[in-house]
């Protein structure tokens, strides 16, 4: 089996790959990245990289003629690749919208063209396309309200790749992962930003009250359930969506107290604050103040369950950014970004 994964080289991508090339000695892969400022050659490990069983294209899923060679050459494609951080969709909305809507577009188009080959199509959606939570958690039918440009681009393709399904009957499985943590995460998301402001010394910072609430599940977890879908029979599986989380919220407070009490022995309160760059830092434009996975769809189809506790993973996760920091010293610039806010404010998040 040939498995194509786009955007391989980012954060979810290179965990899933590595899972799979381990676990699969027999299967081949493809990754297609167009290495922006989130993907690195570096989250995949050397042997992999000299593995003849492995192949690195540097492409963009917008370009239609290289997305459908690969495509053609794969039995599995799993569509990772997309711009993902909230914040910097405010800041900067294009590049969302075209990469993950229109980017979505020529993968399905591919896997359309050549339907007969392909035996999987994952498409990797988000739990943002449902914005705050409405409901005590969130199934796989709960509306779709999304509150940033990212999400609004990501709930695009989502419902791109399910138009495809009922109009052409695709072979396609969307997923909407909730929070996901773990190694070779860039700093812009709040895990590793908060480990590698403790590593160097520095406060962790938090925007608004810090009492808003995720759902977080370890990378490889997410990589179990990708397993289970690629290996499913079709009967159970195409024309799906699936959602993949710990059915467990927590706040960014309370990560940011267990990543002191870790990294410190003591969690001593006093080394958190709420405004590094102004008096008063506010929520995040189109905050989501509440996400809590309703995941009773997988574990019952699929039989899948979340292994890794969070303070497992956290410790896994705080662990590896001890010991690589130089992966991610070069990274520290892209922490923040610089967003206006609806009363014309620029505050840095």
């Amino acid at each position: 089996m040939t498995i194509l994964i786009t955007g391989g080289a980012g954060f979810i991508g290179s965990n899933t790959l590595i899972y799979l090339f381990e676990k699969y000695p027999e299967y081949r892969f493809t990754v297609l990245d167009a290495l922006t400022y989130a993907g690195d050659l570096r989250s995949i490990p050397k042997h992999i990289l000299s593995s003849p069983r492995f192949f690195f294209v540097y492409g963009d899923v917008r370009n239609a003629k290289v997305v459908d060679h690969f495509v053609e050459k794969s039995d599995v494609v799993i569509h990772f690749a997309a711009e993902t951080h909230v914040s910097r969709s405010i800041y900067d909305d294009a590049n969302f919208f075209e990469t993950d809507v229109i980017g979505t577009q020529r993968v399905s188009t591919a896997v359309l063209n050549n339907k007969n080959k392909i035996k999987r199509f994952i498409h990797i959606s988000t739990s943002e396309v449902y914005g705050t939570a409405i409901t005590d958690s969130m199934d796989e039918n709960h509306p779709l309200i999304p509150q940033s440009p990212y999400a609004a681009a990501k709930a695009g393709a989502d419902r791109l790749v399910n138009a495809y399904y009922i109009t052409y009957k695709i072979p396609s499985v969307i997923v909407r992962p909730f929070n996901m943590y773990g190694p070779r995460q860039h700093l812009e998301k709040v895990v590793p930003r908060f480990i590698t402001s403790k590593i160097l010394g520095e406060k962790l910072t938090i925007h608004g009250t810090g009492e808003s609430k995720r759902d977080y599940t370890y990378v490889t977890d997410l990589a179990h359930a990708l397993d289970l879908i690629i290996h499913a029979p079709k009967e159970k599986v195409e024309g799906e969506i699936f959602n993949v989380g710990a059915s467990h919220d927590i706040s960014i407070k309370e990560i940011a107290d267990r990543v002191i009490a870790y990294m410190d022995g003591d969690g001593e309160q006093n080394q958190i604050e709420f405004s590094p760059f102004t008096v008063l830092m506010s929520d995040r434009p189109g905050q989501v103040f509440r996400h809590t996975a309703n995941t009773n769809k997988i574990k019952s189809v699929l039989g899948w369950e979340p292994r890794v506790s969070f303070e497992d993973g956290l410790r896994e996760t705080i662990e590896w950014y001890k010991a690589n920091r130089e992966w991610w010293d070069n990274k520290l610039w892209l922490r923040h970004v610089p967003i206006e806010t609806a009363e014309g404010k620029i505050e840095y998040h």
